[in-house]
Parts: C-alpha cells; sequence; structure tokens
C-alpha cells in the first residue's frame, strides 16, 4: 500500500488490486477553532469525525449502488476508518454538483431579487468549478462540453444521477424527521468514460433542517443513527 496523497479530511493510498484505498481522518475545515464545512483549510480536529463521516458514505453508498447507481464504493473497514473504491478520473481539475431542493446559501446570494429565501426548487442541478482562488466558479452544460471538460452525455447522466441520489438521502432525511435543502456531490469517470459517484456522502456536503432550523453538521451525524 503507497500513500499518493494526503487531503485535507482523507489520505489517498495505492492497493495492489489497482483500487484505491481512502483513510479518513479526524480532521475538520474550519477557521479559528470552528467547524466550518464551507472552509478551504484544516481550522481543528474532532475526535470520531472521520468515524461518523466513514458510516454515513458506507450507509449512503450500500442504498445507491443496491439502486443501480453507479459509485466507486467497494467496501469499508470501520476500525482503521478506511473505505476501498474504484479508480476514476476527476472532470477537469475538480467538479463540485450540487442539487438544490430549497432556495439557501449562495443560491439566494445570487438570485435573491427573484426568488425568496426557503422557496422550493425542483431538484436543481448546478456544477462548479473546484478553485478557491476564483471563488469556485459555476459553469454551465454549454460550457463544460466547449472546454472539453466532459461530454452532454456525461453531463445529462450526471445530471439524472444526481437527482436520484438526492431523492434517495432526502428520503432518510425525512425518514428521521429532517428536511434535506441541499447537497454538494462529486462525479468521476472510469476507463470508459462512464460516469459513477466518488468522494464521501457525509453531514458537511448537505444542508439539512428540523423544525425550520438549521442543523450543524455534527449534531446531524448524531441524530442519523439515533433511528
Amino acid at each position: 500500500m503507497k500513500k499518493i496523497y494526503s487531503g485535507k479530511t482523507k489520505d489517498v493510498f495505492s492497493l495492489e488490486n489497482g483500487n484505491y484505498l481512502l483513510k479518513f481522518k479526524d480532521d475538520c475545515t474550519g477557521k479559528d477553532g470552528v467547524f466550518d464545512p464551507g472552509e478551504n483549510s484544516v481550522g481543528l480536529t474532532i475526535e470520531g469525525v472521520g468515524d461518523v463521516n466513514l458510516r454515513m458514505s458506507i450507509y449512503f453508498f450500500e442504498k445507491i449502488n443496491a439502486a443501480g447507481i453507479r459509485t466507486h464504493y467497494v467496501s469499508a473497514d470501520l476500525k482503521d476508518t478506511t473505505m476501498e473504491v474504484l479508480p476514476a478520473k476527476v472532470f477537469g481539475h475538480g467538479l463540485e454538483v450540487i442539487c438544490r431542493l430549497k432556495a439557501v446559501g449562495s443560491f439566494i446570494r445570487r438570485y435573491g431579487e427573484y426568488v425568496e429565501s426557503g422557496s422550493d426548487l425542483p431538484e436543481y442541478v448546478e456544477m462548479t468549478f473546484k478553485n478557491d482562488a476564483k471563488g469556485d466558479p459555476l459553469v454551465t452544460k454549454d460550457g463544460l462540453v466547449v472546454l472539453g471538460v466532459m461530454t452532454e452525455k456525461q453531463y445529462d447522466d450526471i445530471k439524472a444521477e444526481t437527482q436520484r441520489i438526492t431523492r434517495i438521502v432526502a428520503d432518510e432525511m425525512k425518514d428521521r424527521g429532517m428536511q434535506l435543502y441541499d447537497i454538494k456531490f462529486e462525479f468521476g469517470y472510469d476507463a470508459n468514460g462512464e460516469v459513477m459517484l466518488i468522494d464521501e456522502i457525509a453531514s458537511g456536503n448537505m444542508r439539512v433542517y428540523k423544525d425550520g432550523k438549521y442543523i450543524e453538521p455534527m449534531t446531524l451525524s448524531r441524530l442519523f443513527f439515533e433511528k
């Protein structure tokens, strides 16, 4: 096993079988010792964060795989806080895919003159380039195709799969008396160009409310597994 990348919240190792191993860490993004999933640097360490992020990822990846949607998930080891995944290439230098069910956050900052905060959105999908210096700029389908980042079919597949996965997550939250407002995913593609869901599905990647109040990621992780 060879370490090939050290990320903010996960380390990546290559395995002899051609797959990769993700090691979940207790390091969290934040600022001045306060946990903030939107920050771009490690701000603190919280014991058990890696464990709960892996547990939620396992739960959803298994649900998503069972629904016939391709992911990079192979297996996991909770004792070692690791997840084995299939190899996948990222789109461009990294792309985030957001599905919005309610108008909040950056959506309101951009389009607040056209829509009220908290308004329903019809599984609205948008994509942004992962680029901290440029503020993760939005990019359209035409832009992605013209720039050679992905094909039209890959875009259409990602959009459809994003909406299906979002419904799965939203239903699980609803079963627990909570409401999913939006969620962020990452997709990659295999040697044949087929898209697959990659990275993780953890509380820090979604915005969830209960009784009209936002639930902090660590609290969400606890509430999710209380069922």
